[in-house]
C-alpha cells in the first residue's frame, strides 16, 4: 500500500465517521445508553486519543502515549470536537512523513505483536469502525436519525434490487 493510498482510504473512512459526529446533540455529550458505558463524548475523546496517542505513535516508531479517555481532554461538545480535529491533524501530519519503507517496515505493537506499520494503521481504521457503530447505536437509543454509510439507507438499496 502507498502512503498515498492509505491516506485516500483514511480519508474516506474518516468523512462518514465525521458525518456521524455531527449528529450528537451538544447536550447529549454525557449521555451514556447505561451504568458503566461509555458516554458520547468518552467515545469521541477515545477515537482522538488513541488514533494520536497509540496508533500514530506506534506506527511512526514511538511508544504508545495513550492513557485514558476521561473528560480532563474536553467536557463540552465543542471541546471534544475540537480535541478530534486538531489530534487528527496531528495524525495527518505525522502519516504524511511516512514513505511506503516505511510503512512496509515492521512496528512492533503494545501487545508485542509485530506487523508492518500499515497493517497497524488499518487497525487504526477498523477501530474507528467499530466505535462508529457504537456511536450509530447511540444516536438511535436516543430517537436521532443517522447517515447512510455509504449514501443509501438499506431501504433505499432493497427498493432499488433487481430481481
Amino acid at each position: 500500500m502507498t502512503p498515498e493510498e492509505f491516506r485516500h482510504y483514511w480519508a474516506r473512512v474518516r468523512a462518514r465517521t465525521d458525518a456521524v459526529l455531527a449528529r450528537v446533540p451538544d447536550d447529549r455529550i454525557d449521555w451514556s445508553p447505561g451504568s458503566g458505558a461509555m458516554t458520547f463524548g468518552d467515545v469521541i475523546r477515545h477515537l482522538a486519543l488513541t488514533e494520536r496517542w497509540l496508533f500514530v505513535e506506534v506506527a511512526c516508531r514511538r511508544p504508545s502515549r495513550y492513557e485514558s479517555h476521561d473528560a480532563r481532554w474536553g467536557r463540552s461538545a465543542g471541546e471534544v470536537r475540537e480535541l478530534m480535529t486538531r489530534l487528527h491533524r496531528e495524525s495527518e501530519e505525522l502519516i504524511a512523513a511516512l514513505s511506503r519503507v516505511d510503512l512496509e517496515s515492521s512496528v512492533v505493537t503494545p501487545a508485542g505483536a509485530s506487523m508492518a506499520a500499515w497493517k497497524w494503521l488499518r487497525a487504526m481504521c477498523e477501530h474507528e469502525v467499530h466505535h462508529r457503530g457504537q456511536l450509530y447505536l447511540m444516536l438511535r437509543l436516543c430517537g436521532i436519525e443517522t447517515p447512510p454509510i455509504f449514501g443509501m439507507t438499506a431501504e433505499a438499496v432493497a427498493a432499488r434490487r433487481r430481481i
